[in-house]
């Protein structure tokens, strides 16, 4: 997705509003108060702060490592179902503590005494775990990457124009490693020059950062120190009652349809056109971390597209398309289901590019037109003590920049020789230009997302993705745009990520040479543990079929948008065309109408993206959500105070239980142990 649906603070406001965040020192950032980033830091603890040297441990990188394995499948197995992922940088905080506590109570208990656990190594595990798991989340496992396999390009249609015969790669562990090496480390460096102007001159928010380092703050004070044993009970709670919920399912899923994930909760009619609930632990966890309008337009997209558009469409079977093609035929069904998913896709990516980058452009020109003025207010003596000595920590362990430059241009001399002996389509002199222009790109969307929390690297990687597929050609086109998106969009993302860490450490007193590092560490193991996650499920599952419950739709919705690319709207179905004018005018006017309306209307007009994503996938994890939305609705309305404390716990608890649970069941799946029974709903006997 162009953004991923990110919790800040009280679950309220999830995409800010960058007309709402030009004032960046704003009291509030995402539902926090200000204030609260300055808790826990008083004299005697900036005096302790150890080392960068001593803020990387080791028990931090095994913590680090085993986070980084379990979000890598929880983030894979969303990727691979819905594409729909939530921000879980507060949750790995969260069970980055859990870990350590439960690591120093052992060891005292085992009359060991164990080294201090500060919030600068709660913050380093953070990092490291979250560059892991983020690798699993952006690497293309269930868009780009997959979207060049046998089976996608067998989907799309191999009598077509753009298609051609053989433009298709299968998934390999060596290729795969090696693909994401070779462009991951590149984003790592290509901002880290312009680390000061972005966290201290230009004061950028990063909600998602400084959400997470009001955290692990607070954590590390005695009053925090309470409430973390109360979210970290909740936490455990609720994780051993979603895994055991998930081992219980599994005995009641041993055939096709079977199992509580095909309850018919609405009747038999309704679950046809996928509208039940599917007790997925996994999505109501989901659904408690994003905000409520997040939820209520899946739930929209949803109704809209299954409840009334594909019933009515299908009518037309026989008069629009043939009846002789199969459900899976882009020419059929699941071509208006693909491309008007597209246009909804692009109407709103191509928007809040465009908005972006006017209000990155305006803000950055007031900046530099009061840079005076940013010089003296930062060396004004009403500046906090708290502010002057985040500031000196930030800049005293410092980067140098000629360490970052030589990098970069190492790491990318590589990826230019090593991208186009993978992929022959790909030439040489189109990754020297998107290295070149990298810098750029990401430069824009570190400071966007500093703004608005939304990072847009997947709309720059496919702009990427139709300039290369019509450059190269109808033979290279597709393969060329697909890999080309990847490659700009991993620079650009990383980047961005690295900036929302920065941010967190800046807050919290940890060292930048240390974030660096771990954030390394994190990526050097997520460029395993990804793909190697991945074909857990590849080969357990039958990920990319549209009738499994692994039917990964981004990567049919990728493949058809470099296909788009070469072919031009020849490729579209009868009638779709204008469907896909309409969607995409609707996502335009739709973002259009939130802009410019009073946020208290506005913020109910429903965000295009997150309606595209059930037109592919169905209703069902749609209704999970908002059941998930519902529960966070009504502890609010109970509790507020403990709402706002244990629902990040309680959600990242079912997550990871279910999440969890799919260790086991891939390799009983690969072992070939088959549930032992089948429990399905068929419909009344007529007598």
């Amino acid at each position: 997705m162009s953004a991923r649906i990110t919790q800040v603070g009280n679950l309220e406001n999830v995409f800010e509003d960058d007309s709402n965040s030009k004032g960046t020192n704003s009291s509030t950032v995402g539902g926090f108060d200000m204030e609260q980033v300055k808790a826990g830091l008083p004299d005697e603890m900036v005096k302790r702060i150890p080392p960068w040297t001593k803020q990387i441990t080791f028990r931090g990188v095994i913590a680090s490592i085993m986070i980084g394995i379990i979000y890598s499948v929880i983030v894979m197995k969303l990727n691979l179902t819905t594409g729909l992922v939530p921000n879980l940088n507060v949750s790995a905080a969260l069970l980055a503590f859990v870990f350590i506590q439960t690591w120093t109570k052992l060891l005292q208990k085992a009359n060991y005494v164990s080294a201090p656990f500060t919030r600068q190594e709660n913050t380093i595990i953070q990092t490291c775990a979250v560059a892991c798991y983020s690798i699993a989340v952006g690497g293309g496992f269930g868009s780009y990457l997959l979207g060049l396999n046998k089976s996608t390009y067998l989907q799309a249609g191999v009598d077509t124009e753009g298609n051609v015969a053989g433009s298709y790669k299968e998934p390999a562990l060596d290729w795969m490693i090696g693909f994401l090496f070779v462009t991951s480390f590149v984003g790592l460096l290509a901002l880290v020059p312009l680390r000061k102007i972005m966290i201290i001159d230009y004061k950028l928010t990063y909600p998602s950062g400084t959400a997470t380092a009001v955290l692990i703050n607070g954590f590390h004070t005695p009053k925090g120190d309470t409430n973390a044993k109360k979210q970290v009970r909740g936490f455990v709670k609720f994780f051993s009652i979603s895994f055991l919920w998930g081992m219980f399912q599994w005995f009641y899923t041993g055939g096709e349809n079977c199992g509580f994930i095909e309850f018919p909760t609405f009747g038999l009619k309704a679950w046809k056109q996928t509208f039940f609930f599917d007790f997925s632990t996994t999505y109501v966890g989901a659904g408690m971390i994003c905000s409520h309008l997040v939820n209520l337009s899946l739930l929209f997209g949803a109704v809209l597209s299954w409840g009334i558009m594909w019933p009515l469409i299908h009518a037309h079977k026989g008069d629009w398309f043939p009846k002789t093609l199969s459900e899976s035929s882009m020419k059929s069904l699941n071509g208006y289901k693909v491309f008007i998913s597209i246009a909804l896709i692009l109407g709103d990516g191509l928007y809040n590019f465009l908005r972006t980058l006017f209000f990155t452009g305006l803000s950055i020109h007031k900046a530099l037109k009061n840079k005076a003025a940013i010089t003296d207010d930062a060396n004004n003596k009403s500046q906090s003590l708290d502010d002057l000595q985040r500031n000196e920590v930030f800049m005293r362990e410092s980067i140098p920049v000629w360490i970052a430059c030589v990098g970069y241009v190492l790491f990318a001399t590589v990826s230019i020789i090593v991208i186009p002996i993978m992929f022959p389509q790909l030439k040489w002199y189109f990754v020297l230009v998107a290295y070149v222009i990298a810098p750029s790109l990401s430069f824009c969307n570190a400071y966007g997302s500093g703004l608005t929390d939304m990072n847009m690297a997947y709309n720059y990687g496919k702009v990427a993705l139709f300039v290369l597929a019509a450059l190269t050609g109808k033979n290279d086109g597709v393969v060329a745009g697909l890999v080309g998106c990847g490659l700009i969009k991993s620079i650009v993302s990383i980047s961005s990520d690295l900036m929302h860490d920065f941010k967190t450490g800046h807050l919290t007193l940890t060292s930048p040479r240390s974030m660096l590092i771990s954030q390394a560490i994190g990526t050097a193991i997520g460029c395993v543990v990804a793909p190697l996650t991945f074909f857990l499920f590849y080969k357990a599952f039958d990920v990319g079929d549209p009738g499994s419950k692994y039917k990964a739709p981004y990567a049919i919705v990728y493949r058809n948008m470099a296909i788009l690319g070469v072919e031009g709207f020849s490729a579209l179905p009868q009638h779709c065309l204008q469907l896909c004018y309409g969607f995409f005018a609707f996502a335009v006017a739709a973002n259009f109408t939130r802009d410019v309306t009073p946020k208290k209307f506005g913020k109910w007009v429903p965000l295009p993206m997150a309606m595209a994503v059930p037109f592919l996938v169905g209703a069902n994890f749609a209704i999970d959500m908002c059941v998930g939305s519902l529960i966070v609705y009504v502890w609010h309305k109970i509790d507020t105070r403990k709402a706002s404390l244990m629902v990040p716990a309680v959600a990242s608890g079912m997550i990871c239980g279910d999440g969890l649970w799919i260790l086991p069941s891939s390799l009983l799946a690969l072992f070939k142990i088959n549930p032992p029974i089948c429990m399905n709903f068929l419909p009344r006997l007529s007598s």
